[in-house]
């Protein structure tokens, strides 16, 4: 903790969408003022909406991450995972990138750790499945890809052959949504430069239990979706859901089993596991706060984004919803505030506006809503690629590029072998923070 003649040192753990933007408004603010530390296990802020891009192969991976070190210059990066928080003695404990056990003292805190992959109590899920929340799931899918197609290629057992090239996505939300657009469309480039799969079909299934696909949207734009992807040849299960995973493929709640060596978990997430252990006050598993961002009891401790329980004061009684979205803007929001308390200004209550949301379905095709108003296809498609380039905080002209060169250049189907299986598994992407036991 700051002694006398030093600055205040405010930690934010966690560099998502909430840290990165809570950190930046901060610096703005009050630079100079405070000594502000980012920990987090990566040395970049991931814009996330863009993610099936990468892993469609439209975006390489880089384009999609701005180092903390030019995003955020003034201030302190350090790399490490947060296992722990001592309320009482203000700091925070974490494992460091050598896997040695270190700890930061704090004056204020912000915690925006955000979410992990939700893992639900279905047989051979966690061991068969993959998430999507990292660019290390995303790259490593992006090569899955590719392999089963060349594998499938090769092989002279049609039962292989059909199975490698089955691609099972389940949950039909956003990123459900945009995986299976993405994934379908650099399948079928990759099957149509194998002599082997040109009469082979490729075959994708987007599966959910809801009535229908993103049920979150205009139910219009929920059918243009459908129908975009269905004229592609995804097959769409709603009200359906997963029974049992295996190595062979999935039992589906109906009875019928689909082979497969591919299947892609996008049912949802939940708050970190180092939120529940703080012994604070939670609400479906995110940490209560107030509508200034604080912890009640605990002024000198803030949240936002996805770990938070923010009250939604557009409608009284609900939260906010964990979307990227809510969770810059409750980022700047708690920057904000924490640099009114030292200016003795008046804290901000967060209270947001409806901006709407794009969804991208590949190729040249988009769902959007923008202000209420609903658009799909082309029209969409500019809207969207349009507010990803004014969201991003950096690396807008070779994201603009990348686009550029994709419309007329074929893409390059080739593996990268960077990620290792193990890793990206749901078992290991929806579990405990390292010293944490659940």
């Amino acid at each position: 903790m700051s002694g006398p003649g030093t600055r205040e040192r405010v930690v934010i753990v966690g560099a998502g969408f909430a840290g990165f933007h809570a950190a930046k408004t901060l610096s703005r603010l009050a630079r100079g003022v405070f000594e502000i530390v980012i920990l987090n296990p990566t040395d970049y802020f991931l814009y996330l909406p863009l993610l099936p891009e990468v892993t469609g192969g439209v975006l390489e991976p880089r384009r999609v991450a701005v180092p903390l070190a030019s995003g955020c210059p003034s201030v302190r990066f350090v790399l490490g995972t947060a296992y722990e928080v001592d309320v009482e003695g203000s700091r925070v404990a974490y494992r460091d990138a050598k896997g040695d056990d270190e700890f930061l003292s704090y004056d204020r805190l912000v915690l925006s750790v955000g979410s992990v992959n939700k893992l639900l109590p279905i047989p051979g899920v966690a061991e068969h499945a993959y998430g999507f929340r990292s660019m290390a799931e995303a790259v490593y899918l992006r090569d899955d890809l590719l392999r089963d197609v060349e594998i499938a290629s090769a092989t002279h057992d049609p039962e292989e052959r059909a199975a490698r090239c089955t691609f099972v996505v389940v949950g039909a939300g956003y990123t459900g949504t945009e995986v299976a657009a993405n994934g379908q469309l650099l399948t079928r480039h990759a099957a149509e430069q194998c002599p082997g799969l040109r009469k082979e079909p490729v075959r994708w299934l987007l599966i959910d239990i809801a009535q229908r696909i993103m049920p979150e949207l205009d139910q219009r734009l929920s059918v243009a979706a459908h129908k975009v992807l269905t004229q592609r040849g995804v097959e769409v299960r709603t009200e359906t859901a997963v029974a049992e995973a295996s190595y062979e493929g999935v039992r589906l709640s109906t009875g019928e089993f689909v082979p497969t060596r591919t299947l892609i978990w996008c049912v949802g997430v939940r708050p970190d596991p180092l939120i529940e252990s703080l012994g604070l006050p939670t609400n479906k598993g995110r940490l209560v706060v107030d509508q200034y961002l604080r912890v009640p009891g605990h002024p000198e401790i803030y949240s936002c984004g996805d770990a938070a329980a923010v009250p939604d004061l557009t409608r009284p009684g609900q939260l906010t919803g964990m979307t990227a979205q809510h969770a810059q803007r409750q980022g700047h929001c708690a920057g904000y505030n924490i640099a009114a308390s030292h200016y003795g200004s008046a804290p901000r209550a967060y209270k947001h506006r409806d901006l709407g949301f794009v969804v991208d379905l590949g190729g040249a095709k988009a769902a959007a809503n923008v202000m209420g108003l609903p658009l799909s296809g082309l029209p969409a498609k500019v809207v969207a690629r349009s507010y990803h380039l004014l969201a991003v905080p950096d690396n807008r002209i070779r994201i603009a590029t990348d686009w550029a060169l994709d419309s007329v250049l074929a893409r390059p189907a080739v593996q990268l072998g960077v990620v290792p299986a193990e890793t990206v598994r749901l078992a290991a992407t929806a579990g405990a923070r390292p010293g944490f036991v659940e």
